[in-house]
């Protein structure tokens, strides 16, 4: 290891496999530019190699791949550490002719340089199309230099905690670095996905194609969906760094607008689906309704994810007696017995090299809002379905 950065591509593809960030940024970078391939690339003086890719082009280069690193824009911007963006080669008075675009038949492109906090140039952050696409927008650009620094910081994280341990560190010193971490990649990441959410909506109003209209809708849902990754990594942080969950509890809820909301917003991003829903409640409830809706947000998004696509997700709710019940089934394959023990710790995912399952915090988040309440999280799964079911007092 020399100057903080690892000369063993092994080393470099597994240290940034293990930040579940980076297949959420590749799939933002390509929806806020409409690129359809993204990687993390360590670069040296003489190779290229992917170490996370997202590819919807079909560009062939799968995680370890290498290209020639001469032919690459990446070499160039290791040796100036500068970003290097176009939107449209064959228009560009320098990449017009240059090698790289007409090599690998590019029109759009954007590298980022990751430098680590040594100051050591580890790779890149990149993204590419052979369609021309509008990649230089200072947000854009902004963006992709704070992705970059982020993937830096965890990397550096990374190797911190390493050392931690082969130093016999305390593992609660540790973890609360790694807390502090995700905190501040939640607070950093705001501000540009403020900035592309309100860039998307903007575009949505606008006389657009048809293709233009479904990228900016798809810019807009990626955004809502980076939202709530960056909500669940707060509250996480916040639980674990002391500042415990937040409640605005309210004496008096009528929760069936705000319930019957969360529902809508997922029947429009999974249009194919059905969803049930069924309300009985009678009157109102004592909670914080953004977070029992935010409770069932992630309850159906979980269910929407791992359920049989081809059976319905049923939601009920209810309330007598003084006990308030919601509940959110599927059919598919059971959960099995083992995995139910760990279903509701931090980070727990069914399929880890599935980007749609986010961070794992989901559930886990779920069940700190049920114990806020006073309540209880439960989950069953048998062959006919699998529910998780809620509770707690009304009043």
């Amino acid at each position: 290891m020399t100057g903080g950065v690892q000369n063993d591509p092994a080393a470099d593809i597994s240290v940034v496999g293990r930040i579940d960030a980076v297949p959420s940024i590749l799939e933002v970078c390509c929806r806020i530019t409409g690129m359809g391939f993204a990687a993390v690339a360590r670069v040296t003086e003489d190779r290229w190699i992917a170490c996370a890719v997202r590819d919807e082009i079909s560009f062939g280069l799968g995680v370890g791949g290498e290209l020639p690193v001469r032919t690459t824009l990446c070499d160039e911007v290791r040796d100036t550490r500068e970003v290097i963006v176009f939107d449209h080669a064959a228009e560009h008075p320098r990449f017009a002719t240059h090698h790289t675009p007409l090599t690998y038949g590019l029109q759009s492109y954007i590298s980022m340089p990751i430098v680590r906090a040594d100051g050591s140039f580890f790779g890149t952050l990149c993204a590419i199309d052979p369609d021309p696409h509008h990649v230089s927008k200072p947000e854009t650009v902004e963006t992709f230099r704070l992705f970059a620094q982020l993937i830096a910081v965890q990397m550096d994280n990374e190797e911190r905690f390493a050392r931690s341990e082969a130093a016999l560190l305390g593992e609660r010193e540790t973890a609360e670095l790694r807390d502090q971490f995700i905190a501040v990649l939640g607070h950093d990441l705001r501000n540009p996905l403020a900035s592309i959410q309100a860039g998307s909506a903007l575009l949505l109003k606008a006389d657009l194609g048809e293709r233009a209209h479904a990228i900016a809708r798809q810019m807009q849902i990626s955004g809502e969906r980076m939202t709530r990754l960056i909500s669940d990594v707060l509250d996480f942080a916040r639980g674990r760094l002391g500042g415990g969950l937040t409640l605005e509890r309210q004496p008096a809820v009528q929760l069936d607008a705000s319930l019957a909301h969360v529902v809508g917003e997922l029947r429009a991003a999974n249009s194919g689906r059905a969803i049930h829903f069924e309300s009985r409640l009678s009157g109102p409830v004592a909670c914080d309704p953004d977070r029992i809706a935010q409770l069932l947000s992630n309850l159906l998004a979980n269910a929407l994810t791992h359920g049989d696509p081809t059976q319905p997700v049923r939601i009920h709710v209810s309330a007598a007696d003084g006990h308030f019940e919601l509940s959110v089934a599927n059919g598919g394959q059971p959960i099995p017995e083992s995995a139910r023990a760990r279903l509701f710790r931090p980070f727990t995912r069914a399929d880890a090299s599935n980007p749609r399952e986010g961070l794992g915090l989901g559930l886990y988040i779920s069940s700190r809002i049920a114990e806020a309440h006073a309540g209880t999280l439960e989950v069953s799964s048998d062959a006919a379905e699998t529910r998780f079911t809620f509770g707690m007092p009304t009043a």
